[in-house]
């Protein structure tokens, strides 16, 4: 097989700039996109639960169950996800960092707070509904995200907002850090995921609204279910774009 020729190589390299140029998308106008895609995600989890889940209450009934998906979708995906991306504004890439750095841990902290409130909900379901706790593979994956997440959370805060841990320690921990805040993430979609579909076998049983039948319900459950993915890898997408990476050498954890 004959080499390519310079003209061939020269056209090649100007369809990858041209494509590279169509992918460059500006970051703050992807936030803007993000932002919107997260907000129907929560619309449409409380839609979900409000118009064929029966709405919400703190009486013990299935009522109560369902403020276990939407406190989830809000905190476990949707503001932890905004926390990830805080450091990747660019106004954050000069001057000082503990302003940034309260940002983020509050955020992650109030993910944690909502998530922890809707464990609280499904547990005090099936509590009074006398229905064995922790049971399913979706169980399992979802408190072990919590326990992960609340073990990142207490990390980064002593290692990073405590002004007297160590320049050397803050360095070998970042990375973890950044490992981790991902990991989570994928982790919160999939079990965010899973619990979707495990709510639709069990809800839509009848002959009339079987789940293998695709009703209504199921058709609006299962977009939300990929709009969450779509938002988590968009999320995992930007954190990992080089170019929208704080520069390492003017954020050293240090300065301060």
């Amino acid at each position: 097989m004959a080499a390519p020729s310079d003209e061939e190589g020269a056209v090649g390299s100007r369809c990858h700039h041209r494509a590279t140029a169509m992918l460059d998308v500006p970051f703050l106008p992807f936030c803007a996109f993000l932002g919107t895609l997260g907000l129907l995600c929560v619309a449409m989890v409380g839609t979900w639960c409000q118009h064929w889940r029966g709405g919400f209450s703190l009486d013990g009934s299935s009522r109560t169950f369902n403020w276990h998906p939407v406190l989830m979708v809000t905190g476990l995906v949707v503001l932890y996800g905004a926390a990830a991306l805080v450091y990747r504004i660019p106004n954050t890439w000069s001057g000082p960092k503990l302003p940034w750095k309260v940002l983020h841990g509050s955020l992650a902290l109030g993910a944690f707070v909502l998530t922890v409130l809707g464990l609280a909900a499904v547990f005090c379901f099936h509590n009074s509904q006398g229905t064995p706790n922790m049971y399913s593979l979706h169980s399992w994956m979802g408190l072990g995200t919590v326990l992960l997440f609340s073990c990142q959370w207490a990390a980064g805060f002593g290692a990073f907002l405590l002004p007297w841990a160590p320049t050397w320690l803050r360095a070998l921990y970042k990375p973890i850090h950044v490992f981790f805040g991902s990991t989570i993430l994928m982790l919160s979609m999939a079990s965010c995921v899973s619990g979707i579909n495990e709510k639709l076998f069990f809800s839509l049983k009848n002959g009339t609204m079987a789940y293998k039948l695709l009703p209504a319900e199921a058709v609006f459950a299962n977009t939300l279910g990929l709009l969450i993915l779509i938002f988590g890898v968009l999320v995992v997408a930007a954190l990992a774009r080089p170019s929208w990476k704080r520069p390492d050498s003017d954020s050293p954890d240090s300065r301060q």
